[in-house]
């Protein structure tokens, strides 16, 4: 009762509460006309190019250097203007062997949220638009990829891109890049999950047009630059300049002479993945063909069916009888669906970059080689 008694003093000398005024409508200024097609608020603008920050690209190459293989993938952060797309900002994801086991996708998904998380408390850009992706030798055609694309595509602002690096290019001394994204006649296919041979007729797929490229260029800024400068230039060591004919002029950035490489280090492992490709696609293509044969075997089994039930019916009818109910082949006869092609296509695709790398390097390497022996016999 003491209790009650206090708070409900206390509550006495409290101020009696006042009804909130009724908020007013909120005004909004009408964007100019100048900035409407920059802001783009509705995103109607399409993404005709991409602008890929220097310090994003040395972070790709770093990443893709200390990761095991071509595993090197992670985030691309940055924001949508006047029809370019601007990558300020990247971050590597973990790498995990099994890429199917739930507590591995669950820690991701951990991971990335806190890396966003975190970018945001010191106000960075935070806006995820694609993702990169390491590779080697030209070839980047996964499932994983795809997927991944395709939830990107239908999620993000401006559907998202893939930025893929390829290793082995930056090996010899040539930095690669190249942004991608899915055409929509294979997004049409992928959300309807119908990859058979009448699908692929019917949006007209092949292997090289489940992607599409997107012009990139490259902006660096005068900081960036004027470091990498410094890294070129020889310095000497303080602890050689009291003698300075010991003294050796180096530099952080060693010249590069990869020009003079005949280019033929590569050439045994594209053929071996060639032939893996090969192999792969032929075991695939016995698979399917199993497939076909099963559902062709299943098919003429119901047509033996309905047209021995309709010459029943026939004679049934001739002879005064009632003819018999009609019944659901499909209920009687599991036929099974026509089987999904989307990995042959990929494996075609893996086929033709695997080609294609060979194919320049070979090439680079023979006129190099008619080059270097016209040098010798001078």
């Amino acid at each position: 009762m003491a209790a009650t008694s206090m708070a409900a003093a206390l509550a006495a000398t409290l101020p009696a509460p006042q009804a909130a005024p009724t908020p007013s409508a909120p005004t909004y200024e009408a964007i100019p006309a100048s900035m409407a097609q920059v802001i783009d608020i509705e995103a109607e603008i399409h993404i005709t190019s991409v602008q890929l920050d220097a310090m994003v690209v040395s972070k790709i190459v770093k990443h893709a250097k200390e990761a095991p293989g071509s595993s090197a993938h992670g985030l691309l952060l940055g924001l949508d203007l006047d029809g370019t797309l601007e990558v300020s900002n990247s971050f590597p994801l973990p790498h995990h062997s099994n890429d199917e086991d739930d507590k591995s996708a669950k820690s991701l998904s951990r991971y990335q949220a806190a890396m966003l998380r975190s970018l945001k408390d010191v106000q960075a850009d935070d806006s995820v638009i694609g993702f990169y992706q390491g590779m080697t030798l030209g070839s980047f055609f996964n499932q994983t990829l795809v997927e991944t694309q395709a939830i990107h595509q239908e999620r993000l602002r401006h559907g998202g891109i893939i930025i893929v690096h390829d290793i082995s290019q930056t090996a010899r001394g040539n930095a690669s890049f190249r942004a991608f994204r899915l055409t929509r006649a294979f997004l049409d296919a992928y959300k309807r999950n119908n990859f058979s041979s009448t699908s692929l007729i019917d949006h007209r797929l092949t292997f090289s047009s489940i992607l599409e490229e997107v012009p990139l260029k490259i902006r660096t800024n005068a900081l960036l630059s004027s470091f990498l400068g410094t890294l070129a230039e020889p310095s000497v060591s303080a602890a050689v300049q009291t003698n300075p004919a010991l003294a050796v002029p180096s530099s952080a950035i060693p010249p590069s002479y990869s020009s003079l490489n005949l280019g033929n280090a590569n050439m045994p492992r594209n053929l071996e993945l060639i032939v893996e490709a090969l192999d792969n696609y032929k075991t695939e293509e016995g698979n399917l063909a199993y497939l076909q044969r099963q559902i062709a075997r299943e098919r003429a089994k119901a047509d033996s069916y309905v047209a021995k039930r309709k010459e029943e019916n026939v004679q049934r009818v001739a002879a005064g009888l009632a003819p018999l109910p009609e019944e659901d082949v499909n209920r009687l006869f599991k036929i099974p669906a026509e089987p999904s092609r989307l990995e042959s296509m990929l494996l075609l695709g893996r086929i033709d970059a695997f080609g294609k790398s060979l194919e320049e390097t070979a090439s680079t390497g023979l006129v190099k080689m008619y080059a270097a022996k016209g040098n010798a016999g001078n």
